[in-house]
C-alpha cells in the first residue's frame, strides 16, 4: 500500500523546513553513516494519529539555473507540489501581509484541485490571531491555520485537517503470491525501454490496470506459472510545463510506487554513472526495505575490456555504499541484452527479502560470532550481547539484547550484519538490526 504524499510550499524563510522537521520529529528513517548515504533528503516518512505518510520539503528542492527569480522557483515548486501530492501545505509568515510571491503561489494552487491547507507560522499571540490572519483570506484559500513550527504549538490543528483530507485507499488488491515490481530511476534511464522489452518477450500481458499513483500503469504478466505486476513509473507523469525539471523531481515521483512494491529494479544510466539523483532515489528504495536490484542499463553504449564491468562494480559500490547488498545487472534495454535473466532475479531477492531464521540457529551461531571477535569494551566496561531473534521481514529484521546499547560500537554492530549476511546470504536486501537493553540492571 502506498503512503499519502503531502508536500510544503511556500516563499523562503517562512520557516518551511522547521515545520518539516516538526512534523517529522524523529520518525526519520536512519541511514547508516557510510559513503554514499545522501542524508540531504526531501523527503521523509511521518506518522499522525496513526496514518502514515510521506512528507516533501519543497524548500530542499534546488534549481540549477542560480539567476532564475524568485517569483519563478516558487511557482514552479508549487506546480510540482499540484503534481505529486495528496494534500499541500501552504506556508506563510504571520507576521509578514501577503506578498506577491504568496499570492502567486496561491493562484497556482488553486488550479490544482488538490487540498490546499493555508497554513500562517510564527504566530506570537493565537488569542489575536483570528485579526491577525484576516488578510490572508485575499488569497482565496479559505481561513489560514495559525502555527508556532519552531515551538510545535497547534501543528497537532494542522495535522487533523492533513489526515482528514487524505484520498480513500481504493488500490487495486492482488492475490498475495503476486510479485509487484517497480522500476525507478532518473529520468531518460531508459524504464519504459525496459518495461516495454520484458512484456515484449513475455507476450502474455493480462491487462492494464491504471495504478492508484497518479498515472503509473500496473501491468498484470505470467511467466513460467509465476504472476508479477510491473510498475511503470516512467508513466507517471502528464506532460506538463514541469517536464523541465524531471531531474530534480523524480525521486518524488518513486515514493508511491516504492511504497507497493516487492522488489526494485533501480536503473543506472551506463555512460552518466551513478548520479545524487540516484543515491536519493536508492535511499528511498533502501529505507523502505525492499528487494532491490541495480541495473545497469545502455550496456551496449560503453566500450569495453577485460576489466570493463569490474571498474563499472567498483564505482557503483564506492557511490552506493549503503547499497552493497544488492545485486548488480549489465543490460541494454533497447537489444535485450540480459533482460531475460531479470525475473530469475526478481524472484530470488524476493525471497530473500522474506527469508526468516530460527531463533536457536541464531544463538548458536552468535555464540560463535562473539568468540571470533569478543565485543568491545569502553571506559572497563564490556559489551555482552546475551540474545538474538528474528522479529520480522520485508525486510528481515533483528533483535540483540545486550547488557548496555549504549556499548554497542558501530563496528561492531557492522561485524555482526555482516556475519548475518556471510551465514544467510539476504542478498538483494536491506536487513534492520535492532539493539535492546535485556531486563536487568545495567552493569
Amino acid at each position: 500500500m502506498s503512503k499519502p504524499v503531502v508536500a510544503i510550499v511556500g516563499r523562503p524563510n517562512v520557516g518551511k523546513s522547521t515545520l518539516f522537521n516538526r512534523i517529522t520529529g524523529g520518525l526519520v528513517a536512519i541511514v547508516e553513516n557510510m559513503p554514499g548515504v545522501t542524508r540531504d533528503r526531501l523527503y521523509r516518512d511521518a506518522e499522525w494519529l496513526g496514518r502514515k505518510f510521506a512528507l516533501i520539503d519543497t524548500g530542499g528542492i534546488e534549481f540549477k539555473d542560480e539567476g532564475t527569480p524568485i517569483s519563478s522557483q516558487m511557482r514552479r515548486q508549487a506546480e510540482i507540489a499540484m503534481e505529486e501530492a495528496d494534500v499541500v501545505i501552504f506556508v506563510v509568515d504571520s507576521q509578514i501581509s501577503p506578498t506577491p510571491d504568496d499570492d502567486l503561489i496561491a493562484r497556482t494552487l488553486r488550479r490544482s484541485g488538490k487540498p490546499i491547507l493555508l497554513a500562517a507560522n510564527k504566530v506570537e499571540d493565537f488569542a489575536k490571531a483570528e485579526g491577525q490572519l484576516y488578510d490572508f483570506l485575499s488569497l482565496g484559500l479559505g481561513e489560514a491555520i495559525p502555527i508556532s513550527a519552531v515551538h510545535g504549538m497547534n501543528t497537532g490543528d494542522l495535522l487533523d485537517s492533513v489526515i482528514s483530507n487524505f484520498p480513500e485507499d481504493d488500490e487495486e488488491e492482488y492475490d498475495p503470491d503476486v510479485i509487484r515490481i517497480s522500476v525507478i530511476g532518473r529520468p531518460n534511464v531508459g524504464k519504459s525501454s525496459l518495461v516495454n522489452m520484458m512484456l515484449g518477450k513475455e507476450r502474455v500481458i493480462v491487462s492494464n490496470v491504471p495504478g492508484t499513483t497518479r498515472d503509473a500503469i500496473d501491468t498484470p504478466f505470467e511467466h513460467e506459472g509465476k504472476h508479477y505486476i510491473l510498475i511503470d513509473t516512467a508513466g507517471m507523469r502528464r506532460k506538463s510545463r514541469i517536464d523541465e525539471l524531471t531531474e530534480q523531481y523524480s525521486v518524488v515521483r518513486s515514493l508511491r510506487a516504492v511504497d507497493r512494491s516487492d522488489a526494485i529494479l533501480m536503473l543506472i544510466d551506463a555512460i552518466d554513472g551513478v548520479t545524487e539523483q540516484d543515491k536519493k532515489i536508492a535511499g528511498y528504495a533502501d529505507e523502505a526495505g525492499k528487494a532491490i536490484i541495480l541495473v545497469v542499463n545502455k550496456w551496449d553504449l560503453v566500450e569495453k575490456d577485460e576489466k570493463t564491468i569490474n571498474r563499472f562494480e567498483k564505482t557503483i559500490r564506492e557511490e552506493l555504499g549503503f547499497m552493497q547488498y544488492a545485486p548488480t545487472m549489465f543490460i541494454s534495454a533497447k537489444t535485450g541484452q540480459r533482460v531475460n535473466k531479470i525475473l530469475e532475479l526478481v524472484d530470488f531477492v524476493v525471497e530473500q527479502n522474506s527469508t526468516r531464521v530460527t531463533t536457536a540457529t541464531l544463538n548458536t551461531l552468535l555464540r560463535e560470532w562473539i568468540h571470533s571477535n569478543p565485543p568491545p569494551s569502553d571506559k572497563g566496561r564490556r559489551l555482552k550481547v546475551r540474545y538474538l531473534t528474528q522479529v520480522g521481514v520485508k525486510p528481515p529484521t533483528f533483535v540483540f539484547f545486550v547488557n548496555d546499547p549504549e556499548l554497542m560500537h558501530f563496528s561492531y554492530k557492522r561485524y555482526l550484519e555482516n556475519q548475518m549476511r556471510k551465514h544467510f546470504g539476504f542478498e538483494g536486501t536491506p536487513i534492520r538490526i535492532v539493539i535492546r537493553q535485556k531486563d536487568e540492571e545495567k552493569e
